[in-house]
């Protein structure tokens, strides 16, 4: 008697959109089921409480629609504690991703029988098992920062018949994992600002990292790293990748308001050439670029009241940084001069104006044209080739 594969529904799933191309991994998907990767509650957003994340059980009729379908689903909130009332979160800290991405993932590596494959970011380990089943567990070690979620995956992965290697270990730097190079490196989680250099340590020589790479204000997209002889790494972005961030690079939760006090004594009122509404330009490549060359940078817009027809088109722009440096500008239709308030280390308002320069002195380049390199104390951001490095001047205020 033959009987279905425990992930036969999924696989058809992403094979039939044509996410699923490769044999190696259609074998892996079809053999493993995900659900059995799923703790007993997971979570949602809350309809009733905007921004907090409501635990959802088994009984709930959402649980089925979502585990069967094409979702990342949140396993963890507030790294295992969640601060809020009847068991709400308010910040995902970690998830079983999304079966499309994850594929689009593991397919990038182009992974091969023979090859040694370090993990970041084991989670639940679905992932994982994915590995196991196509390269072998003796090829496959995962780093998990939270031991509790090492501890989960191990099981389950011991359930589904797999005994990889799994260390519970800062992903970011993932020291516990012996002297070996890996042919492929894949982070399940972002690395914001900077790639890690300790995983071009631990790549051999034209290795592949694969990893989703958050700047700025911007969801992740998915970076392929390739490693060369002169232990730098650089490659180009390869899609969208929303992920949770490294938890030693995570950024500061505060909205823009809360880091801008219009009244603090040393605000001082002034002029800019420079269009303020520029800094929320909904061009990818822009907001690499602004992201990577102005470190920190939290920024948001808020237009004109409706019902005041006088001020049609006119807007308030905030940014701001962690460190405490913060800039407004007042955007009229009629143009610049436009009236700003800033205080802080950092003419913010220069450093955007410095970096709006710099990307449009190389054409202003859209995401496909961008790259990265990543070296031992940097990680640069470059046009076309690795030569083009995107690196303005950056300009502190006079106080």
């Amino acid at each position: 008697m033959t009987t279905t594969p425990p992930g036969a529904g999924l696989a058809r799933a992403l094979a039939t959109t044509g996410t699923l191309t490769d044999p190696l991994w259609h074998r892996a998907v079809l053999a493993t089921d995900r659900s059995a990767f799923l703790p007993e509650t997971i979570y949602g957003p809350d309809p009733a409480h905007p921004g907090w994340e409501c635990p959802i059980t088994r009984t709930d009729p959402r649980w089925d629609r979502w585990v069967a379908g094409d979702f990342a689903l949140v396993t963890q909130v507030d790294d295992g504690e969640p601060v809020g009332e009847d068991g709400r979160g308010r910040l995902p800290t970690s998830s079983i991703s999304q079966p499309s991405l994850v594929l689009r993932m593991l397919q990038a590596l182009d992974a091969r029988e023979g090859h040694r494959v370090l993990e970041i970011g084991t989670g639940t380990g679905y992932n994982t098992a994915l590995l196991c089943h196509a390269l072998g567990e003796d090829s496959v070690v995962s780093v998990e920062i939270d031991p509790g979620l090492a501890e989960t995956a191990v099981k389950n992965l011991a359930q589904a018949g797999h005994h990889p290697t799994v260390v519970a270990a800062d992903a970011a730097g993932a020291p516990e994992v012996g002297e070996n190079e890996f042919d492929r490196v894949l982070s399940t989680v972002a690395a914001r600002g900077e790639v890690p250099f300790s995983w071009v340590e631990r790549s051999a020589r034209y290795g592949i990292i694969v990893t989703p790479f958050e700047v700025g204000n911007t969801p992740g997209v998915l970076l392929k790293l390739r490693v060369h002889g002169d232990r730098t790494a650089t490659g180009h972005f390869i899609g969208d990748a929303p992920f949770m961030v490294l938890r030693s690079q995570r950024p500061d939760q505060r909205r823009v308001r809360e880091l801008v006090d219009e009244d603090a004594p040393g605000a001082t009122d002034g002029l800019i050439e420079f269009n303020p509404r520029v800094v929320a330009y909904r061009n990818t490549g822009w907001q690499l670029a602004l992201g990577h060359l102005v470190p920190d940078l939290r920024y948001a817009v808020y237009e004109a009241a409706e019902e005041r027809p006088e001020w049609a088109g006119e807007a308030t722009v905030y940014v701001a940084t962690p460190d405490g440096s913060w800039a407004l500008g007042e955007y009229t239709p009629e143009g610049g001069p436009y009236e700003t308030r800033q205080d802080g280390s950092r003419d913010l308002w220069a450093e955007i104006a410095a970096a709006w320069d710099e990307w449009t002195r190389f054409g202003s380049p859209d995401r496909d044209r961008l790259g990265v390199t990543v070296g031992e104390h940097w990680t640069h951001l470059w046009v076309d080739t690795p030569a083009g490095v995107l690196n303005p001047k950056q300009r502190k205020r006079s106080r």
